[in-house]
């Protein structure tokens, strides 16, 4: 496993000033596949949780794959061993609608918070989500929900809040995010050639109301780990 600390702390200072006392809310994506977005948001979020003093949540917005639980569930070493699973809505909002609804025996609907738990890492400041999928019966499937509801909730209750969007070239769930995040960072991995669906992804996600930080290269496949940030026009 790559120690990224000295890289995610350069970032941390990159995307100041923090304020103490306002969650931020930061969104991680890449435009294609591989390029390791799900890493650089794994790793900021371990740095945040150590250098904050509420709790950081680092939440999986592909939540057909829900890869960021995974990684960390195998990597007890350096995020500590998950506690069990906790409500991860402070107020029963949340930024997806399962379709069709599940009613139970008295014939409502369940709440969409079901579907989703949180889990402390390590008795520390980190919590990761996870969709739970086992609760899904026959066609069902969930949406994001273009709602600022679950956003502001999640703020009164932690420092930071990490968002891991799944790929622009499989997904739209970043667009969807982008208007209620205060910022986000696109991962380019250090070798892609094609800029143009970089720039697309960018003007993608200005289009839809959010505002992007800055781009960060990849350059975890080499001998020497990096990071160079950008400020995208």
């Amino acid at each position: 496993m790559v120690d990224l600390t000295p890289e995610m702390a350069q970032l941390w200072t990159s995307l100041g000033p923090w304020v103490p006392g306002r969650a931020r809310i930061l969104q991680f994506v890449s435009a294609g596949s591989g390029e390791g977005a799900s890493t650089i948001a794994r790793e900021f979020a371990r740095l945040a949780a150590e250098r904050s003093r509420r709790a950081v949540w680092l939440i999986d917005l592909d939540l057909a794959v829900q890869g960021q639980h995974a990684a960390i569930l195998n990597d007890s070493k350096r995020f500590g061993a998950l506690g069990p699973d906790a409500p991860a809505s402070p107020d029963g909002s949340m930024f997806f609608t399962v379709q069709p609804p599940l009613r139970g025996p008295d014939g409502r609907p369940w709440s969409d918070a079901r579907y989703l738990a949180a889990r402390q890492a390590g008795g520390r400041n980190l919590w990761v989500t996870r969709f739970r999928r086992e609760l899904l019966r026959g066609p069902q499937q969930p949406h994001i929900a273009p709602s600022q509801a679950y956003w502001s909730a999640l703020r009164q209750h932690a420092d930071v809040v990490v968002l891991d969007a799944p790929a622009a070239d499989r997904s739209t769930t970043a667009l969807a995010v982008a208007p209620y995040a205060d910022s986000t960072v696109i991962v380019v991995a250090a070798d892609e050639g094609d800029v143009k669906r970089t720039a697309a992804l960018r003007d993608g996600i200005i289009a839809a109301g959010g505002r992007c930080a800055g781009i960060v290269f990849n350059r975890a496949q080499v001998e020497t780990p990096g990071f160079i940030r950008a400020i995208l026009p």
